[in-house]
């Protein structure tokens, strides 16, 4: 049934003054309501089924949603004063030289430049990471034996 027919066929029901009718086709199925006062007939919901082949998909908007987190603000602004150390390749983290080992750098550490603070494994390589600033290992941000991408920040580091 093409929409001009559904049109022709909503006037009809307005003019016929008739408050229901229902119409069932092969893969149609057609509701037309109007109001029960004769100022309400310009108001006619139509409810119309289609198969669901046919149907469009019902679409959700949402509204976009202001939030201000002043927490998430004060936080960068102390970030920006410290130096992030990022990963110079694409390979896989590692906090440990070995299993067995200790790590080569905690939280809280002194370091010095070219002082190794981790590996990254990369093509069954492993490359010793240095620093290339002195000062206090503020944040490890990378989880160790997880994988890395080029220029991925690892490290926080206050140079002060």
């Amino acid at each position: 049934m093409e929409l001009k027919e559904i049109q022709n066929l909503i006037k009809f029901v307005a003019k016929s003054g008739a408050s229901e009718v229902k119409l069932e086709m092969d893969d149609i199925k057609i509701t037309i309501k109007t109001g029960s006062d004769s100022e309400k007939i310009h108001q006619i919901p139509v409810v119309a089924q289609m198969p669901q082949a046919m149907a469009p998909a019902p679409v959700q908007v949402e509204q976009p949603q202001v939030i201000q987190n002043t927490s998430t603000e004060i936080k960068a602004e102390e970030d920006s004063k410290y130096i992030t150390i990022k990963s110079p390749i694409i390979g896989t983290f590692y906090r440990k030289p070995a299993p067995d080992k200790p790590v080569f750098v905690e939280v809280g550490q002194t370091i010095a430049e070219g002082d190794v603070l981790c590996v990254i494994e990369a093509m069954k390589l492993f490359n010793e990471i240095e620093s290339e600033v002195s000062g206090k290992i503020v944040k490890v941000l990378v989880d160790d034996a997880t994988p890395v991408e080029f220029d991925q920040p690892l490290f926080l580091v206050d140079p002060s």
